[in-house]
């Protein structure tokens, strides 16, 4: 690891930065936190609009109206064999669909529908890592308490994470709880297409048979390709907009991957309790696979928050841009979703970063 910018080390001892944060996150908090992100915090059913040359978008949403109904009505009461013929009817739901055809929008109307004091709502990779600073059978009484589990952007990359995932399901519904997933994609232009619910449904074998499939054809409404090249700024122009404001920090990139290491990435959200802007300076390709992933967390938990993103390369201004930014066997392996998922939203966010920085001119 290369030591800190020189060029920064004054700056950064007086500016606020991530790197001087160490959140402790109670369990209590955690939970709390897993609702839908602030772009699906207002979200309804009745804000879906379904594309009408594509009937099967209002099929499923008819479906989930009908599954927020059913989750409304009060539990029955009864001994262990209602329960157990209660938990087996539960509603299992799997949204299958390319991108851009509104599958978080459906998942996060559901939870608003059921209610956020009964619904869980994380992605993946959220539930992994809640999972990780609990515990397996802590989460498992957790969670088992709502009425409800969202779980979006359901990956099969990791299969010791899909195991865990599988179990953790069968877990739930075995005490009643509804289940909803969507998968996670990318845009077309990747060549990603979709993920498949054949897959989905093999790697969760024991519980297959209580997935409904619910599959939403359409084209992207977002009509965006992804943006795989960051927007770069001299790193004077970091540091003055950084300096300009009192919700922003500064951070050397090599300094702050380092710091990443010692902080649960369960513990990521709360590490930018306050932050509107973040600044890093010295940004470079990571050559390392667990950095790398650890560097993802913390890009989705910045994009979950709307959190711009400033970012001046090591050596030029456009020394980090894009794909650059992870290696070609990175990008080219197991966990490539994950990758340009990080890379799309980090151009959107640096795309913001770079407007403010022109604005504080």
């Amino acid at each position: 690891m290369t030591s800190a910018d020189p060029a920064t080390a004054g700056v950064t001892a007086t500016l606020p930065s991530l790197t001087a944060r160490h959140p402790r996150v109670p369990a209590a908090r955690l939970l709390a936190e897993l609702v839908p992100p602030r772009h699906f915090a207002h979200e309804s059913f009745d804000t879906y609009q379904p594309d009408p040359e594509h009937p099967a978008q209002q099929r499923a949403l008819d479906r989930l109206r009908e599954v927020a109904e059913e989750l409304a009505r009060p539990a029955r009461g009864g001994g262990a064999w209602w329960r157990r013929r209660a938990a087996a009817s539960v509603p299992a739901v799997y949204l299958d669909g390319g991108f851009g055809v509104g599958k978080t929008h459906l998942l996060a109307s559901l939870a608003h529908a059921v209610g956020l004091q009964r619904t869980t709502y994380g992605t993946f990779v959220e539930l992994t890592h809640l999972v990780g600073a609990l515990g397996f059978a802590a989460t498992v009484d957790a969670l088992g308490e709502r009425r409800l589990l969202c779980i979006d952007e359901f990956e099969l990359d990791d299969p010791g994470d899909t195991v865990m995932m599988s179990r953790l399901l069968r877990e739930l519904t075995d005490r009643g709880v509804a289940i909803a997933a969507t998968s996670n994609t990318l845009p077309g232009s990747l060549g990603e297409g979709r993920f498949a619910a054949e897959d989905f449904l093999r790697e969760i074998q024991a519980l297959a048979d209580r997935f409904e499939v619910l599959r939403i054809d359409g084209e992207d409404h977002r009509h965006r390709t992804v943006t795989t090249h960051a927007a770069t700024l001299d790193a004077d122009d970091v540091r003055a907009v950084v300096a300009a404001r009192d919700d922003a920090t500064l951070d050397d990139f090599d300094t702050l991957l380092g710091h990443l290491a010692d902080v649960h990435p369960s513990r990521y959200g709360a590490l930018l309790d306050g932050i509107d802007l973040v600044g890093l300076t010295g940004v470079h390709r990571v050559a390392r696979q667990d950095v790398a992933l650890r560097l993802v967390v913390l890009v989705d938990r910045l994009y979950d928050r709307d959190v711009p993103v400033a970012l001046a390369g090591e050596a030029t201004s456009d020394a980090a841009a894009g794909a650059d930014l992870f290696t070609d066997e990175m990008l080219a392996g197991g966990y490539r979703k994950k990758y340009y998922r990080a890379l799309s939203r980090l151009g959107a966010l640096a795309a913001e970063g770079a407007e403010l920085a022109a604005a504080s001119r």
